[in-house]
């Protein structure tokens, strides 16, 4: 009879214990879901998640951006205010709470949590993001050379994001920087040609120049 190794024994027995032969199961990923779009998903996997261990800061961070994108602001601003009081000052959580309060309107708290987001982290994950967000909120409040310098910075962080320039062009052309405006909305076209808000706009300000 052959004999098999003692080493050999114990490697078997412990692929078989951490699902070498499938016994396992495949803990489920709230990050993976929401990054496939799968934000219900998402949403019950935190859930889960925080019912084991209500401290996971990590489940409260995931579970409010799916809950953002499923457009459920208040319960997203139930979670992103536990995880604060969890965590004071996690630049995730103050991007959150800078988004819901865009997203409801409220501008003036929208631009004080992505100032907060940016002196926490000048080169944070979302910094582009915030820009893009406090760029959308000049548009909204008419302040279109700060729109200007927001979205310019987006598109800094992030150039190849067609719809930010076609934004970045809409707030130059509106400050009446239409030069300017003409060399965004080229941008945004030659990354999109297909944006019908950047040919409308390039014709509408190559016409203004011509008017001059």
């Amino acid at each position: 009879m052959q004999v098999i190794p003692k080493g050999l024994c114990l490697g078997l027995m412990l692929c078989m214990i951490s699902g070498g032969f499938g016994f396992a199961q495949v803990r489920p990923d709230a990050l993976a879901e929401y990054r496939n779009g799968n934000y219900e998903r998402a949403v019950s996997i935190c859930m889960d998640e925080i019912a084991v261990n209500s401290h996971n800061l990590d489940a409260h961070v995931v579970l409010c951006w799916s809950l953002i994108r499923l457009s459920r602001y208040q319960d997203a601003l139930t979670y992103a205010r536990v995880g604060r009081s969890l965590s004071r000052y996690d630049p995730r959580i103050i991007e959150i709470l800078g988004e819901i309060s865009y997203y409801e309107g409220r501008n003036r708290e929208a631009l004080q949590h992505f100032q907060e987001y940016i002196n926490f982290a000048p080169e944070g994950t979302r910094i582009e993001t915030v820009y893009y967000f406090i760029g959308e909120i000049y548009i909204r409040l008419g302040r279109f050379r700060h729109a200007d310098i927001a979205l310019s910075t987006a598109v800094h962080w992030q150039p190849g994001n067609a719809g930010w320039w076609t934004r970045l062009a809409y707030a130059r052309e509106n400050a009446g920087d239409l030069t300017e405006a003409v060399t965004a909305y080229e941008r945004a076209l030659s990354l999109n040609s297909q944006l019908t808000d950047a040919r409308r706009g390039l014709t509408r300000t190559r016409q203004a120049m011509g008017a001059r």
